[in-house]
C-alpha cells in the first residue's frame, strides 16, 4: 500500500524533472551567441533535448514522450527563430529536428509501454503459477494423507487377518485344556500348540515392525561377490543340491559397494528363498552385479513360474502374498530396508521363464545425502 500511495509524488518529481531539465538546455541556448561561428554547437546543444524527451518517454509512455517532445519543440522555438537571422536555409532543419523529438519520445514510450505490459503480463503469470504451485502442494499433501491413511487401512486389515488365525488356534487349544484338564498327553499336545502359534505371532510382530521401521543401516564397505557367498551358505540347506543350481555373474573390475551387509545380506535372502519356492522342479538361480554410471546393480534371477501382469501391480503391497503360507510381508520389508539405503528394489517378468529383482544402490553415498 505504501509503495502505491507514492506513484503520484514520483510522477510529479519526474514530470518536474522533465520540465526543469527542457527549461535548463532552453536557458543554456541563451548563453550561446548569435555567432555564425558557433553554428555547430548551436546543432549540438539541440541534441541535450532528447535527454528529458527519452526520460519522459520510459516513464510516462507514449503519451508523456510525445508530450515531452512537443514541450521541447517549443522550448526550443526562440532559438530556431534565432537561427534564421544567421542562416535561414538551415532553419527547415531545425523544424524536422524537433519532429524527431515528437517521434522519438512517443516511441520510446511506445517500447517502454511494451515492456512494462510484458513485464506485469510475467509477473501476473508468475503470481498465478506460485498460486497453483501452492495449491499443487496442497493437493498433494492431502493425497498423501490420504494415501497414508489408505495403507494404514490396509496394513490393520492385513495385520488382524493374520493375527486371527493363530489368536483362533490357541483359542481353541485353551478351550480344550479347559475340557479337559486331567489329560496329560492332551494337555502336552495343545500346550505346544499355543507355543507354536505364539512364537509364529511373535515372527509375525517382528516382521511388521521391521517394515513399519526398518532398523538404521550400519553402512561398511563391502564386496558384493562376499554378500553372494554369505546367501548362497545361508539358502543352500532349504535347497535339494542336485535341482537347485547357483551362478554368480560379476562385470570386472566391481567396485566395493557403501551398504548394511547385514541387511542387505537379509533381502538377497529372502529374493533367494522366494526364488527357490517359485521352482519345485529345480532351477538356476543367477546373482548378477554391474556397475551403471553412479549405481551398483544387483540381480536375482531364477527360472521359476513368475507370476501375472496384475500381480506384478501389487508384488511389493504388505501382506500381499499368492502362496498357501506367509505372512506377505517379505518383499514389503525388503523394499522398505532398500528404500532406507537410499536404493530402489524394482521386479520384472523374464521374457522366457521367472523373475528378476534388481536392486540398485548409490555408489558414493555423499551426493545422496
Amino acid at each position: 500500500m505504501g509503495e502505491r500511495t507514492d506513484l503520484p509524488h514520483r510522477s510529479l518529481i519526474r514530470a518536474l524533472a522533465v520540465i526543469g531539465l527542457t527549461c535548463g538546455i532552453s536557458t543554456l541556448h541563451y548563453f550561446i551567441p548569435n555567432d555564425l561561428a558557433l553554428i555547430d554547437i548551436y546543432y549540438l546543444s539541440q541534441r541535450l533535448y532528447y535527454l528529458p524527451v527519452v526520460y519522459a518517454g520510459f516513464y510516462f509512455g507514449w503519451g508523456g514522450g510525445l508530450a515531452a517532445g512537443i514541450f521541447s519543440g517549443l522550448a526550443y522555438l526562440p532559438q530556431i527563430l534565432a537561427i534564421w537571422t544567421i542562416r535561414p536555409r538551415y532553419t527547415l532543419n531545425q523544424y524536422t529536428e524537433v519532429v524527431l523529438f515528437c517521434i522519438v519520445g512517443a516511441l520510446t514510450g511506445f517500447i517502454a509501454d511494451r515492456e512494462r505490459r510484458g513485464k506485469k503480463t510475467l509477473q501476473e503469470t508468475a503470481e498465478k503459477l506460485a498460486r497453483l504451485y501452492a495449491e499443487l502442494q496442497d493437493n498433494f499433501e492431502r493425497m498423501k494423507r490420504a494415501e497414508r491413511l489408505y495403507a494404514l487401512g490396509q496394513l490393520s486389515a492385513g495385520l488382524a487377518h493374520e493375527i486371527r488365525n493363530p489368536l483362533a488356534s490357541i483359542d481353541g487349544a485353551t478351550a480344550v485344556l479347559l475340557r479337559e484338564p486331567r489329560s496329560e498327553e492332551r494337555r502336552v499336545e495343545f500346550l505346544e500348540i499355543i507355543q507354536k502359534e505364539c512364537r509364529r505371532l511373535n515372527r509375525l510382530l517382528t516382521t511388521f515392525l521391521n517394515f513399519a521401521k526398518p532398523p538404521v543401516p550400519e553402512y561398511r564397505t563391502t564386496a558384493v561377490e562376499k554378500l553372494f557367498d554369505s546367501v548362497i551358505a545361508l539358502a543352500e540347506p532349504a535347497t535339494r543340491h542336485d535341482q537347485i543350481l547357483f551362478r554368480k555373474e560379476l562385470a570386472e573390475n566391481l567396485p566395493p559397494v557403501e551398504c548394511d551387509p547385514e541387511q542387505l545380506t537379509q533381502v538377497l535372502l529372502n529374493l533367494t528363498i522366494n526364488a527357490i519356492q517359485a521352482m519345485p522342479q529345480g532351477g538356476q538361480i543367477v546373482f548378477f552385479a554391474s556397475r551403471n554410471d553412479r549405481t551398483m546393480i544387483i540381480e536375482v534371477r531364477d527360472e521359476g513360474s513368475g507370476v501375472s501382469e496384475q500381480t506384478m501391480e501389487r508384488i511389493f503391497d504388505p501382506f500381499f502374498t499368492t502362496k498357501e503360507t506367509g505372512s506377505g510381508l517379505g518383499l514389503s520389508v525388503a523394499y522398505q530396508i532398500v528404500l532406507q539405503q537410499s536404493g530402489v528394489l524394482t521386479a520384472k517378468r523374464n521374457h522366457d521363464r521367472g523373475m528378476t529383482f534388481s536392486v540398485q544402490l548409490p555408489l558414493d553415498r555423499k551426493r545422496t545425502k
